[in-house]
């Protein structure tokens, strides 16, 4: 009997679907049953093409060479894993087999996966789509109870492939031409380019701005604070004699409470979870980088399954999930969540206006728990924040505004009119699950308070009158949650008005899915870096944001390619012609390079020679400290310098640095603490702490593509003798 092959993503998601399949026999890169055998990928095993691939004259980077523009666009097996897409491919061919189920993420980029693979395998037997939003038993049995034509998404399918094919075409004829004109390891893209431009632009903003002194004037009640304002609303003064002036005015005169107003306000909850949104609050609450944010949450869909797929960019959910929404509060209803959880089912009906819009659904709704039950205690610390992100959230979208009365208040003293805001409040909400009451106000010269008991025309006792120096602050840099606000909204790039619609469609510069890693390759490229939380532009970005061609600086691009992406996913563009014009666009840029009278320098350049091709080298921080990398793109020798370590200081607590090389390394801190190895090696031993630390280190040191480490060499040896 013919039996069917299942093609999903990840083993994680192959494991799943295979016992809901029944099938539990394991073959060669595969999970065999009675009806169905289940294989898999790892995310991408086949890729376009590179440059060699076509022409062997395209292995050293020459500008004469350039543009490339093949003919038709060759794929290749990724050779990492290349195993098993051998594995697959034989699979896929097998006369065993009538037909394939796709069963690889619900999206553009997990139908690509699929195509690719099968488009390589040569594979030609009828195939059927499996489109799921979460892992759960019952998710998978009602998705193959449920299969679709896999022609349905052909046009998906047309879509990601013209956007591979075109991000190939430009970026990587942008990144040669710009490499073999400057000399330097330089590259390009559409979306990591604006990106990094408008974080460069920020620096700019923030160089030339220049901070003004202001002064406010502020009486003091005690238990209370009122802040004057002028006729023109106005409570800030650039002249401190002006504001001296009112101050003193008021100084020795009657306080008299001469109105109150009291308005009724509420706030609705915030809308649920998607990617973006979730990475945002993240990195904001426990400094997550948008990468460990999307790796949490992966574990939490594929490994545990507790929460849907999480690459979404959806904050809603359909109409036909809003059944199940008991039965996931009742998996939820532990611990912490139990009193909020058992709350919202005791309401008849649930209130969902807040959570349910069909019309703001594409692949995948919103970030929710699913009908799992939940063990905490299988949970990292890691695993668990995410979680509590999501399932807090989740509570609060289904309960009810945050009532209060905003109390506002005027206090005459003399002839000057003073102000003051407090709340009320009449219910917290969806704000219980948070445990927040006051509320944040914009103004920061004015925020919401605690007022006491008062009444129109009471006398008020004075306790001082001061003015109060303050600056005007200038832009923040950005912070990885506030820089993925910026990708998902760069409308301030785009004027047209058709195309600022066509990027918030697309959802900004790239995809919940993609804009981890696109923030990763800059810091890999060294084109920004990380101070504290905070992101500055490298000389290496600014200086590439003032020599890369005026189109690739700004999310204009992005806006006119998904406008054409989204048609071809409708099936109202043809794909051939978008991917022929992108050839003609990967020519004039490659000419506008070539043409470019800007100039390039290595500010970072060091005395030091590369040991593997003679070149000077570039000192750069990377994200785990400072590096020596060759400037040579085709060389990529790098040697340590500085490493952060997750070793802490003794006196501040702060992580340690190392410096120097052989048996002159030492651990250095930012607060003046020095040790040696040695030492360092002594102290850990009498205390028989800190091997985490050593371990951490040692995991981190086989991550990097480095020189040889002594340091690392002899913590190795410290670790194999204190086992």
């Amino acid at each position: 009997m013919a039996k069917t092959l299942v093609l999903t993503e990840k083993p994680s998601v192959a494991k799943d679907i295979a016992r809901v399949l029944g099938c539990r026999r394991n073959g060669n890169g595969c999970i065999t049953g009675d009806k169905y055998t289940v294989t898999w990928a790892l995310g991408h095993l086949v890729t376009l093409a590179d440059p060699e691939m076509y022409s062997d004259k395209y292995k050293t980077w020459k500008m004469e060479d350039l543009p490339m523009l093949p003919e038709k666009m060759k794929l290749t097996v990724i050779r990492q894993t290349s195993k098993q897409y051998k594995a697959v491919s034989a699979l896929l061919n097998s006369s065993e087999y009538d037909k394939v189920v796709i069963a690889t993420d619900a999206g553009r980029e997990g139908e690509l996966v699929a195509r690719w693979i099968i488009a390589k395998s040569g594979c030609r037997k009828p195939m059927q789509r499996l489109w799921i939003s979460s892992q759960t038993d019952k998710a998978i049995k009602e998705g193959f109870a449920n299969l679709k034509p896999s022609a349905q998404y052909d046009n998906l399918y047309r879509s990601a492939q013209s956007r591979a094919n075109a991000d190939w075409l430009v970026g990587l004829n942008v990144t040669r031409a710009l490499t073999c004109k400057h000399n330097a390891r330089l590259s390009a893209g559409r979306v990591q380019t604006p990106t990094l431009a408008m974080i460069v632009k920020r620096e700019d903003e923030i160089l030339k701005f220049r901070p003004k002194d202001y002064y406010t004037v502020k009486a003091d009640f005690g238990s209370f604070t009122v802040l004057y304002k002028d006729r023109n609303n106005q409570a800030r003064f650039f002249d401190p004699a002006k504001a001296k002036e009112i101050a003193d005015s008021c100084k020795g005169q009657k306080a008299a409470v001469t109105e109150i107003k009291k308005t009724y306000k509420f706030k609705v909850p915030p809308a649920a979870y998607d990617l973006t949104e979730l990475q945002r609050d993240a990195n904001k609450k426990y400094g997550y980088s948008a990468k460990q944010t999307l790796s949490y949450m992966q574990s939490l869909y594929e490994t545990h399954k507790l929460l849907t797929y999480p690459r979404t960019d959806s904050r809603y959910i359909t109409k036909d999930v809003v059944p199940t929404l008991p039965e996931r509060l009742k998996a939820i209803a532990i611990g912490p969540y139990k009193e909020g959880a058992n709350a919202l089912l005791r309401s008849k009906p649930l209130n969902v206006k807040y959570i349910v819009n069909d019309a703001k659904v594409s692949d995948h709704h919103a970030i929710i728990p699913t009908e799992q039950y939940v063990d905490l205690n299988r949970l990292t610390n890691d695993e668990r924040r995410i979680y509590d992100l999501v399932v807090r959230r989740f509570l609060a979208v289904l309960g009810s505004p945050y009532e209060y009365d905003e109390v506002q208040l005027k206090v005459t003293i003399g002839s000057c009119n003073f102000y003051a805001k407090g709340q009320s409040v009449i219910s917290p909400g969806w704000k219980a699950n948070y445990g927040i009451i006051a509320e944040d106000d914009e103004d920061t010269d004015m925020r919401s308070q605690t007022l006491p008991q008062l009444k129109q025309g009471m006398a008020l006792p004075v306790k001082e009158i001061r003015t109060v120096a303050g600056k005007t602050t200038p832009p923040s840099r950005y912070t990885e949650a506030t820089l993925l606000t910026a990708m998902e909204n760069p409308f301030g790039q785009v004027e047209d008005s058709k195309l600022k619609s066509a990027l918030k469609d697309a959802g900004g510069l790239g995809t919940p899915a993609t804009r981890a890693d696109i923030i990763e390759k800059l810091f890999d490229s060294f084109y920004i870096e990380r101070r504290g939380r905070e992101i500055f532009p490298t000389s290496t970005g600014r200086q590439l944001i003032n020599i890369v061609p005026e189109d690739l600086k700004s999310a204009e691009l992005t806006a006119r390619w998904e406008q054409r992406l989204s048609a071809i996913a409708k099936g109202t563009e043809n794909d051939k012609k978008f991917v022929d014009e992108m050839k003609k666009y990967a020519t004039s840029l490659v000419a506008a390079v070539k043409s470019s009278t800007a100039v390039y320098r290595h500010d970072n350049i060091t005395r030091e020679v590369c040991p593997e091709c003679g070149k000077y080298l570039l000192e750069v921080n990377g994200k785990k400290g400072k590096m020596l990398v060759c400037q040579d793109r085709e060389c990529g020798y790098r040697k340590s310098l500085t490493i952060i370590t997750n070793a802490r200081c003794p006196q501040c607590h702060k992580k340690l640095e190392i410096h120097g090389s052989g048996d002159k390394k030492m651990f250095y801190c930012v607060c003046g603490y020095r040790e040696k190895l040695s030492d360092f090696e002594k102290r850990k031993e009498s205390s028989g702490a800190g091997k985490r630390d050593v371990e951490n280190y040692m995991r981190q040191q086989s991550r990097q593509k480095v020189a040889s480490n002594p340091l690392a060499d002899q913590l190795a040896k410290w670790l194999e003798e204190n086992k």
